[in-house]
């Protein structure tokens, strides 16, 4: 047998390991890939029908797949819309049949092993308080030993540096930008590189390159967990992420209310359409703790973070307090868990790192455990 008819057959071993998940068969048998050529010199190129309904990821995990074949040296993949979002091959009601337009296919995210496990902190409107969970998730975790890093993503409201203290800009060496320490995370925001006041009135491209230098351009070191807090919504900074890096999980942060639950579910569906599993809820604000004589007091609507967390699949992380002196802490850079790591607000996001990190390694090792609904 040729060489090339055996790496055909690899190749075809390998695409059938894939399912679709709108036409519940493998891609193979749904008859989205056409016209593969696999030559002698390990060239792999293909035509891949991909309708609007369709996840991307489906073709950024037909690259990864053939690229792992043993004799794969390149894959080329042309990405058609075989029109109007009909299923492949298809026509358009009462027409001829489609001429299929070419997208772009989606860039495949890198692995970067010395970033260790990569955990994205998202929300799904601003004012829940994700930059405060996520600052004190990162120290939580250095406290514990890990060696942890934080990069901050918010373009628009770079709110770390202050949350942890740090505003001098960071030192270049040997043309990498060296990052900032404090409380035992290493930081890196694009507060610490452009004026305050500053706006930033950028374009999504512009967004792209600032995040791939913050991951590539940076000497991160090895880490353990490496947190990304991420802006509000659903928008260029998200994409640019996960199409930049591969994520071991994101984290959902909400308010108890219907309005910030109901936000928050559509950034959720965003990670799981870009094939990012979604590690679990955090509710913060979620009760009030007195200060003297610690009665605990619903102040919002009580139960959005749990709900919100049974629809997806995934376990309530944890419910964060407000706490009297919590936004005076955050102003002066000392997060909660190292000021008063035993107070209410402490104890909760401390509790709420450590479940984070269990789930993190639990994608080393094997499907996460899920919730029941």
């Amino acid at each position: 047998m040729p060489a090339a008819d055996t790496l055909r057959t690899r190749v075809d071993a390998a695409l059938a390991t894939l399912r679709h998940p709108r036409l519940g068969q493998t891609i193979a048998e749904a008859g989205v890939v056409h016209d593969l050529v696999v030559n002698d010199e390990g060239l792999v190129s293909f035509t891949f029908h991909l309708t609007r309904e369709d996840p991307a990821t489906l073709v950024r995990d037909a690259r990864k797949a053939i690229q792992a074949v043993e004799g794969v040296r390149d894959v080329k993949i042309t990405v058609r819309d075989p029109g109007g979002g009909a299923a492949p091959g298809g026509t358009r009601p009462g027409g001829p049949a489609a001429v299929p337009a070419a997208v772009p296919a989606p860039p495949t995210p890198q692995e970067m092993p010395g970033l260790g496990r990569v955990l994205a902190i998202s929300s799904g409107k601003g004012g829940v308080g994700k930059s405060t969970v996520s600052a004190n998730l990162a120290a939580a975790l250095a406290r514990a030993g890990h060696r942890v890093g934080l990069m901050d993503a918010d373009i628009y409201g770079p709110n770390v540096p202050r949350m942890m203290g740090v505003e001098e800009k960071p030192p270049v060496t040997g043309g990498k930008i060296q990052p900032l320490e404090a409380h035992g995370v290493k930081l890196m925001s694009l507060g610490f590189i452009v004026e305050r006041e500053a706006p930033a009135i950028w374009r999504g491209p512009i967004i792209m390159k600032i995040i791939q230098q913050f991951l590539r351009d940076v000497a991160w070191g090895e880490l353990d967990y490496f947190l990304v807090d991420l802006p509000p919504g659903t928008g260029d900074a998200q994409l640019s992420l996960v199409q930049t890096v591969h994520l071991h999980g994101a984290i959902i942060v909400t308010t108890p209310q219907e309005m910030a639950t109901g936000d928050s579910l559509r950034g959720a569906k965003m990670f799981e359409r870009v094939g990012v599993r979604v590690l679990g809820v955090v509710e913060n604000m979620s009760y009030y703790v007195c200060p003297h004589c610690g009665e605990r007091t619903e102040l919002f609507l009580s139960g959005g973070g749990q709900k919100l967390a049974d629809e997806l699949g995934v376990p309530l992380l944890g419910q964060i307090p407000l706490q009297a002196g919590l936004p005076q802490l955050a102003d002066a850079g000392k997060p909660i868990v190292v000021a008063s790591p035993e107070s209410p607000a402490g104890a909760a996001l401390t509790e709420t790192a450590a479940r984070a990190a269990e789930l993190l390694q639990a994608v080393r090792s094997g499907p996460l455990p899920i919730a029941p609904r």
